[in-house]
Order: C-alpha cells, then structure tokens, then sequence
C-alpha cells in the first residue's frame, strides 16, 4: 500500500480533475440567502459508468429513489444537486426529482434517465421547482474546469467547500479522479456521509467501480461521526467515463488495486475535511486503533471513540479524561481486555501516554492540556492483542454545534 501511494499525486481541480468533466454552481431562488450558491451541476462530454451507495435510513429523499433508478438503468451524464431543502418527507417529492432530471436533461440534450439528483437542506419542506427551472439555462452557461462553484453550491452549514483531486497510473495512462462533498451536522454514516461526488476518467466496467466504492465506504465514510444522526439523503456517486484511455479494468487485478488505493486517497481525505467542518467544530479528531484480534473490533472501538459525547466535550476542553475514551469502546461492542490497552493523545504540539495497562499513566497535566489544544488530535488506542487496526474520524462537541441547530430551520 506504501508503494502504491508513492505513485498517487495529489493534484488540484475536484470533480473537474479528470478529463471530460465540467462543473457549474449558481444562486436559483431555493434559499432565502442570494449571496449563497444553491444549484450545482456535474457534467460528463461522455456518459459514465457509475456506482452509488445510499444512506440506510428508513426515511429516505426522494432524490435517493430517482437516481437509483437512472443509475440502475445505464450510464449517468449529468448530476444536478441543490441546497437549501432536501426534498424529503414531502407529497410529490419523486415528481420534483424527476421534473429536474427532465428540464436538465432538455437543456443538455441528453435522456432524462442519464441524469442523477441529489438535495439537502431542510426535511419535510416541499421543493419548487421554478427556481431550479430558472437556474438550469444559467447552470449551463457556467459550466467551466473550475468545481469551486458546484462545491460551494452543495453546501448547508459547512463553513469551507471541501474538494480533493489525486493523478496516477494505469497501464501507462495518466488517470485522475477527484471528489467534492458536503457535510457539517447531521453526520453519523451508515453507508456514506451526506453528499459526496466522485469523478474519474479511469475506464472501469460498472460491476468494478461498484465493488471499489461498496468496499472502500466501509474505511473511509463509515468510520466517521460528527453528532450521531445518519441523514436521510446521504449519497456517495462515482462517475467514471473512460476519456484517460487505459484498458478498462473488469476485474482483480493490479490496475484494480492501484485504482483502489486512488479512491481511498480521496476519500480519506475527504473524510478528514468533512470531520474538521463538523458543526461548531474547533478540531478534528482521528482515532487509531491498533492491535485488535480482528479488524471488527478494531473499527468497533475506533468508532465508539469518535462518537462518544462525553469524549468529543473532553477534547473541546482540552482535557485528557482518557477515561472516556475505555468508557466508550466498552459500550461500543469491541471485545477486547481492558487491563491490555494503552492511550496516547497526539498532536503537532507532541505527544503524551496518558493509559498505560488500563490504568492512569501517571502524565503531566499540563503536557497534556498543550497537546489537547491543537486543531488537530490524534487518539491512539493499543488494544495488546493482535495486529489488526482501524481509524475513525470525528471531530469536538461544542456550544455552537447547539446553537446552529437550535435555529436551523428558523
């Protein structure tokens, strides 16, 4: 895996990184802000292959069923995303969805059925479509290299737009792939997190890019908690149209693994940026859990770590109570023996073991406030009885992360 990030570039440009892709993001009318982008627009000049993962919460947008079925169906073109509100709960939510893919599909002249769509905003407010109607000719005019607008436009209450591009090789071809996503509140994955667009021009058959993207959620998206809640419209799509030339990838093989490293490339970092912007966030939190008898346990404790209220309030404080950090992975469902396990806080101000056998470590306070003080924190978890390991990602809890969402929809 070392080697193979050796090769992995990361490169500027988003979704807009690989050949054949353009990006357009405008302000329609949906949001009462005008100074906020709310339409954004992925376009392929060749249909692509695409694999999507959805959320597994029982109440679902209706977006969610409108892709599905255009990505079942064939090759996607254009993916067409507002912000603002999620078209979710709502009478005649389908209908919304698919009067989108149409009036987009009519401006581009491409079928309907090639058009994926997304929303996120507020649940159980129906959606108009005359501003999308309006924005559509608009969105198309600004179709452009440049994915800042489309991920600026996809965005609730993130603070920064979070894209990411990486170039590598496949048989001698240089190929890219590049992402944007969205996420700040709401963020307890149970298969991806909120938005996330994902861009290759890799040729890879459609059986492959879903067996990579289905494999590669389950690190990356899944192991990652902002407040607990798994959205209702939460959707990963990945695009891919074959303009870099390679041979195209059908299955196992080294081309295979080496676009595999790729994907998780982008994704862990998107997870990363998607973490640190959680609501009310001051730092990011990446826990690593290593020796673990099995990388069940070792994701089991990793993620009750990230998740934990108790342990997210500490590191707001800067306290190294590293007794929420045992309390959590042992409601979490981890096996494993607490007398074995040893913790250490990290960050770019140094690093202090604060557990050591199940027990106080016997560290400095102080120490240990100045390496909790940082922006970004790294938990590092010993479980003492095997070789697997696991990272999760997670971020602090803080008074603003109540604030924002106390007035919300407001």
């Amino acid at each position: 895996m070392k080697e193979e990030n050796a090769k992995i570039k990361q490169i500027s440009g988003g979704v807009c990184a690989a050949e054949g892709f353009l990006a357009a993001g405008v302000y329609c009318g949906i949001r009462r802000n005008r100074t906020k982008k709310d339409l954004a627009l992925i376009f392929s000049e060749k249909p692509a292959d695409a694999a999507a993962v959805y959320t597994r919460n029982l109440v679902k947008g209706a977006p969610l069923a409108v892709t599905k079925r255009h990505v079942d169906s064939g090759r996607i073109s254009a993916v067409i995303c507002n912000s603002g509100i999620a078209n979710t709960c709502c009478a005649g939510g389908e209908e919304v969805a698919e009067k989108t893919c149409a009036l987009l599909a009519e401006e581009l002249g491409i079928p309907a059925e090639s058009v994926a769509v997304a929303s996120t905003g507020v649940i159980g407010q129906p959606l108009d479509i005359e501003p999308i109607k309006r924005g559509i000719p608009e969105l198309k005019k600004s179709l452009s290299r440049d994915a800042s607008p489309a991920a600026q436009a996809i965005m609730t209450t993130d603070t920064v737009e979070k894209q990411v591009a990486v170039e590598f090789e496949l048989g001698g071809k240089t190929v890219r792939l590049g992402g944007i996503a969205k996420g700040s509140g709401m963020i307890h994955p149970n298969m991806a997190t909120m938005l996330v667009f994902l861009t290759t021009d890799a040729a890879v058959s459609r059986t492959m890019l879903q067996k990579a993207l289905s494999g590669d959620i389950e690190n990356t998206f899944n192991m990652m908690s902002v407040d607990g809640d798994t959205s209702t419209n939460d959707m990963v799509l990945l695009l891919a149209n074959g303009m870099a030339g390679n041979e195209e990838i059908t299955c196992d093989n080294d081309d295979f693994r080496t676009f595999m490293c790729a994907l998780n490339t982008v994704n862990v970092a998107l997870c990363r940026m998607l973490a640190g912007d959680g609501e009310g966030a001051t730092k990011l939190l990446d826990c690593v859990v290593t020796g673990a008898d099995s990388t069940e346990n070792a994701k089991k404790a990793a993620k009750a770590v990230v998740c934990s209220s108790l342990v997210k309030a500490a590191m707001f404080g800067a306290d190294a109570n590293w007794g929420r950090v045992l309390c959590a992975m042992g409601y979490g469902g981890a096996e494993f023996d607490p007398g074995k396990v040893r913790v250490d806080f990290r960050s770019a101000a140094g690093a202090v073991t604060v557990c050591e056998n199940g027990s106080d470590a016997g560290f400095s306070e102080e120490k240990a406030k100045a390496v909790l003080s940082e922006k970004e924190i790294v938990i590092e978890v010993s479980l003492g009885e095997g070789e697997c390991s696991a990272e999760a990602w997670g971020c602090d809890l803080t008074y603003d992360y109540v604030r924002i969402n106390g007035d919300y929809r407001t």
